[in-house]
């Protein structure tokens, strides 16, 4: 059944995970933040609603060559092109324009099977236009930044030097 089973932007890490289990190591190898599956409960949670395309902003990884580097290790066509993500280097108008009101550090709930998504949606509901809500976490929350834009918020993540990840999420 393997055969049938694409690989796509839109595929699931978990739905990957459980057609390919051998692409566990792949991932890991493509990206070190991947270890995290490893943690049977960010397994269970986050990977069943990460797409690959959410994990290739996560692990930093081009779109197209974790794609093709996934296909090729099960055989797969590697054809995938995909498209460069040309966000802008420095940050957005609107957060020099801020007002930073919380500043929420989620790696310890992360690391404890913690999801923020319940808290980060209620506190980012709760902004007024000209503030703005902080996220630390030790990778780039994808799925929960596509959450928030389709609630209507602006959104913008940048690495910090100590190599955590900051997301910032501006009021409506």
């Amino acid at each position: 059944m393997k055969e049938n089973k694409l690989i796509t932007p839109d595929t699931k890490v978990a739905e990957l995970l459980n057609n390919f289990p051998e692409l566990e190591k792949v991932l890991i190898s493509l990206a070190p933040e991947f270890v995290k599956l490893n943690n049977p409960v960010l397994r269970r949670t986050i990977a069943r609603v990460t797409s690959l395309k959410q994990a290739a902003r996560v692990g930093n990884l081009d779109l197209a060559v974790l794609i093709n580097k996934l296909r090729s290790a099960v055989g797969q066509d590697t054809e995938y092109l995909g498209k460069k993500d040309d966000s802008a280097e420095s940050g957005p108008v609107w957060l020099a324009n801020s007002a930073i009101t919380t500043e929420y550090d989620a790696t310890e709930d992360l690391n404890n099977g913690i999801h923020p998504v319940a808290r980060v949606t209620k506190e980012a509901a709760g902004l007024k236009s000209d503030e703005v809500f902080c996220l630390v976490t030790g990778f780039v929350p994808a799925p929960l930044i596509d959450i928030l834009k389709e609630k209507g918020h602006e959104v913008y993540t940048q690495k910090e030097q100590n190599g955590k990840f900051k997301t910032f999420i501006k009021g409506k």
